[in-house]
């Protein structure tokens, strides 16, 4: 007879750990866990360092993530103590046929973080190892907002810092990392010197730009398929104490872009970003140009203005580490509202910017916008990890509608994910390409043509890193 699978609630969790462990399992024909009273015809689980969560509170909190649209409940949940704890689980994964996937800060919309399997929590790996004058070694779930508090206190900052600064340092650089800084120093992917990972055959991997370089750059910006990063360093290099902000503002598409163009090929404000404004005829354009700077230097208003040519200027200061943490509380009061958020973030060649833009603009209301819509520029040239799919044109812009439906309406959201995947299919056709945090139903053969001439190489690094596709199955990339 086939033991039956208990529910174990203690405390709200279950410990899975050496000789106290509560549960011994795990039941591949009900596929659940043990405990020892019905364990005798289970499989051994390991011993670990930390913790397996099983109650329900507990793989429900991570059953869903900033989206609120995919609601994938684990079987279990991780607490890592150690690296080790992530290493045994997924070899464990490996020969019973488990999913596994690394949750960060769960800043993911459409359940990319999510598995039916084990999911990791990596809040428990959240250590500063070391802040050196050039590199800090960093745990995987520490988040930006205190690796920058903590470098800050050095004089020292990260290159790029994304918008929001409650994002963990693993997720993100799975994903690629993509902030106004990124017009001089590319994605935060691109400023990272080494990693520690856990492959999806379980295998402990230091790597690096000369140490298994294979496997670093198919890691950053990897989606999670290769490789759970555990560790990593990454580029410092001086602070400022001050920015300046300059918002530009713009009647027009055609004359904002030639501003931002003329911005980023210069070079001249250290931050670049900007945004479609809800108008009463429509949408009106704000630059967003910001100066870094230690007094008694101070910037040139007129310098960096020259050759704009902005409807209005408004332009204000703040310490530095107040503008990249501008957004953190406004983000945080978001996440408690559980709003359903089906974003969706593209680039999208110079070329075809202005027509596309301005298509999906006059489509597209304001509360159907519901929340911010980025457009601003990058060179591609500073973005150099081969899984990051861009344009082929030397700038491109990112175009970023972050929807949120207030209130939550299940019929309103499967509609602004049905107009998502035609925008997607859009920009496709005129050489666009998708920054993956996005809402959109995507198949296997639209990863293939995302990653176009890449392909080949991203399904060998899943052969080699993870043959039984064991990690981040949320992703839908493989059949």
């Amino acid at each position: 007879m086939v033991p039956r699978v208990q529910k174990v609630q203690i405390s709200r969790r279950a410990v899975l750990a050496g000789a106290a462990a509560v549960v011994v399992a795990f039941d591949p024909v009900n596929i659940g866990w043990l405990t020892a009273a019905d364990a005798t015809p289970g499989i051994r689980v390991p011993g670990l360092d930390g913790e397996l969560l099983l109650d329900d509170a507990s793989r429900t909190a991570v059953a869903e993530d900033y989206g609120q649209i995919v609601h994938r409940k684990p079987l279990a949940v991780l607490r890592p103590g150690s690296t080790r704890d992530i290493q045994k689980i997924v070899r464990f994964a490996n020969e019973h046929g488990l999913e596994v996937a690394m949750r960060g800060q769960g800043h993911s919309t459409y359940g990319q973080s999510q598995a039916a399997g084990v999911v990791i929590d990596s809040s428990t790996l959240s250590t500063i190892r070391r802040v050196t004058r050039t590199y800090a070694v960093v745990d995987a779930g520490v988040q930006w907002l205190d690796l920058i508090r903590t470098t800050l206190a050095a004089g020292l900052t990260p290159p790029v810092a994304t918008d929001y600064l409650g994002l963990s340092i693993g997720g993100t650089l799975s994903v690629g990392g993509v902030g106004g800084a990124s017009s001089h120093h590319g994605l935060l992917v691109d400023n990272v010197l080494a990693l520690e990972v856990v492959t999806g055959r379980g295998e402990l991997v230091r790597c690096s730009p000369t140490v298994r370089p294979d496997l670093f750059h198919a890691v950053l910006g990897g989606l999670g398929q290769f490789a759970v990063i555990t560790r990593a360093t990454v580029r410092l290099i001086p602070a400022a104490t001050t920015a300046r902000v300059y918002h530009l503002t713009y009647p027009d598409l055609g004359s904002y872009l030639a501003a931002q163009r003329t911005a980023v090929t210069d070079g001249r404000f250290s931050y670049l970003e900007g945004q479609a404004v809800p108008a009463a005829d429509g949408w009106s354009y704000l630059l967003e140009g910001v100066e870094y700077y230690t007094p008694p230097a101070a910037p040139d208003d007129d310098g960096l203005l020259s050759g704009l040519a902005p409807a209005g200027v408004e332009i204000t200061e703040m310490p530095y580490f107040d503008w990249l943490n501008r957004i953190y509380d406004l983000v945080q009061q978001l996440m408690a509202l559980k709003l359903p958020g089906p974003w969706i973030n593209l680039f999208i060649p110079d070329e075809s910017v202005e027509q596309y833009a301005s298509t999906v603009l006059a489509n597209t209301t304001p509360e159907d916008a519901g929340g911010v819509v980025l457009l601003y520029p990058v060179r591609r040239e500073l973005i150099h990890q081969p899984f990051v799919r861009l344009p082929s044109s030397p700038v491109v812009f990112l175009m970023a509608i972050l929807r949120a439906v207030s209130p939550p309406d299940e019929a309103a959201t499967r509609r602004l994910i049905g107009i998502n995947r035609e925008q997607y299919d859009q920009a496709v056709a005129v050489g666009g390409t998708q920054y993956p945090v996005n809402a959109i139903p995507l198949t296997p053969a639209d990863w293939r043509r995302h990653y176009g001439p890449q392909w080949q190489a991203f399904r060998t690094a899943k052969r080699r890193y993870d043959p039984k596709q064991v990690l981040t199955p949320g992703q839908g990339i493989f059949e």
